[in-house]
């Protein structure tokens, strides 16, 4: 049956390295650089260690290796482990569209499943660019967010059709691969009120279900028909109906959406970006915080819904989690006055639960403006920053497109000083600049093998 799932498992059986530009080539290592920066940085937070406690005691000779170590553990396990850990600061790329995403979260999976099946740099970055392609077109389709589902449910998809990529399916057992992840369904409830850990973990467990799937197709298992247009399918029940037209796919002479997607150049949300741009262009006029009277925060419709309505999430104006300030944008922007960066810094506890910084939070104040609303996403992921002073000086600044997005992109330094930054205090100098060298020429290498070696702590 030609239904969706087939059609997509159709696309992604034909997809061809030869397909791809150098640019689409190019961006997906950028993306590669980006995301392992992200899992690297955290290796000793506490519950990435605890992840890492249970992929110990799972063996396997189908095995792939967790970011930082030695220890080999089953393929959709490792990719759970490094998928949480890339996913962790979020700081690894966004897309936003109908359904706001981090289609790098699946490259925790097509890192997994390449060591495992001792596939090279080409494979490595095809797989890539096919998961990205199919979970940003997802998000240009329907949104999810609005029925009170998460994004991650995307990654189910596109995560187990770069699998099974990987593994060598037929397109018949990538459609039955789809039909089984897709089964495994994330609520909205992650992203809400009071974060926890499984804020950064839902989209890690997406990607090892979609491998999961991928593996279970290969060996003859089926799942439900029909599992986008069927009476209790995933567009009755979940997204509702969509299209999805497959012509406009990434192929041979024309682009993929991998192009398209948004490097983070600071550690926040994304719909937080420009009002970081914003917050550091004010800072220049400010000799003391402490003559701040009063902050207003213009934003878009998704920003203030996101991680801006203090009616119906308080905690955003008073953080206790990591995860929860990294999602409020009162925060991000306070910090960014106040710190003059935004980095991994800014989530230690001292700081989102300092004294000084929570009182200033009761004079910041979010507010929707509906011509950002209809300009977002093409026409800008738009901020403005309002500050008054006590001496009755008003300053403000609007940034439509924050840095790191196509449209006002991060230049190739800047991506290595971020990577820089991420693995500097694991890794000299020295040794950055060869994991880099490796990492900008890895479609020349023959087995993914042989990065792990190179990000080794202990």
């Amino acid at each position: 049956m030609k239904d969706l799932a087939y059609k997509l498992a159709k696309y992604s059986y034909n997809l061809k390295f030869q397909d791809l530009s150098y640019k689409t080539i190019h961006e997906a290592k950028r993306r590669i650089i980006d995301s392992l920066g992200c899992g690297i940085n955290v290796f000793e937070e506490k519950s990435v260690n605890a992840i890492r406690k249970i992929c110990k005691n799972i063996k396997s000779f189908y095995s792939s290796t967790l970011i930082g170590t030695k220890i080999k553990t089953s393929p959709e396990w490792a990719a759970f482990c490094n998928g949480y850990a890339i996913r962790y600061l979020d700081w690894n790329d966004t897309y936003l569209s109908k359904e706001p995403a981090h289609p790098s979260d699946n490259i925790a999976g097509t890192l997994a499943i390449c060591e495992a099946e001792d596939c090279g740099g080409k494979d490595l970055i095809l797989s890539t660019v096919l998961a990205y392609e199919i979970q940003c077109r997802l998000c240009d389709a329907a949104s999810l967010r609005a029925k009170g589902w998460d994004h991650v449910n995307y990654i189910l998809v596109s995560s187990s059709l770069a699998a099974s990529k990987l593994m060598g399916l037929s397109a018949k057992e990538m459609r039955q691969a789809v039909n089984i992840a897709l089964n495994n369904l994330s609520t909205r409830q992650n992203r809400v009120g009071e974060l926890s850990n499984w804020k950064a973990a839902a989209a890690a467990n997406a990607v090892r279900n979609g491998i999961f799937a991928a593996m279970l197709a290969k060996e003859g298992f089926t799942g439900p028909d029909e599992i986008f247009e069927g009476k209790y399918g995933f567009q009755n029940q979940v997204s509702g109906n969509f299209e999805l037209d497959l012509s406009l796919f990434g192929k041979k002479g024309k682009s993929f959406m991998i192009e398209e997607t948004y490097i983070k150049k600071y550690n926040a949300e994304y719909h937080a970006q420009s009002a970081v741009d914003a917050a550091l262009k004010l800072r220049q006029n400010i000799k003391n915080i402490k003559d701040i009277e009063s902050v207003i925060i213009e934003t878009h419709e998704a920003g203030f819904t996101i991680i801006g309505n203090k009616e119906k999430e308080p905690q955003k104006w008073n953080p206790k989690t990591k995860e929860t300030a990294d999602h409020s944008l009162p925060y991000i922007t306070t910090i960014a006055l106040i710190d003059g960066e935004v980095t991994e810094k800014q989530y230690k506890k001292e700081k989102f639960r300092n004294r000084k910084v929570l009182e200033f939070l009761k004079r910041v104040e979010v507010v929707e403006n509906p011509k950002f609303t209809e300009a977002y996403p093409k026409n800008g992921i738009i901020n403005k920053v309002i500050v008054k002073m006590r001496d009755g000086r008003i300053f403000s600044e609007q940034v439509n497109f924050p840095k790191g997005h196509p449209k006002n992109p991060m230049s190739d330094e800047e991506v290595e000083e971020k990577f820089k930054h991420l693995t500097s205090k694991y890794f000299e100098e020295k040794q950055i600049k060869y994991i880099l060298k490796f990492l900008w020429n890895i479609e020349n290498t023959k087995s993914i093998k042989e990065l792990f070696p190179l990000i080794f702590i202990r």
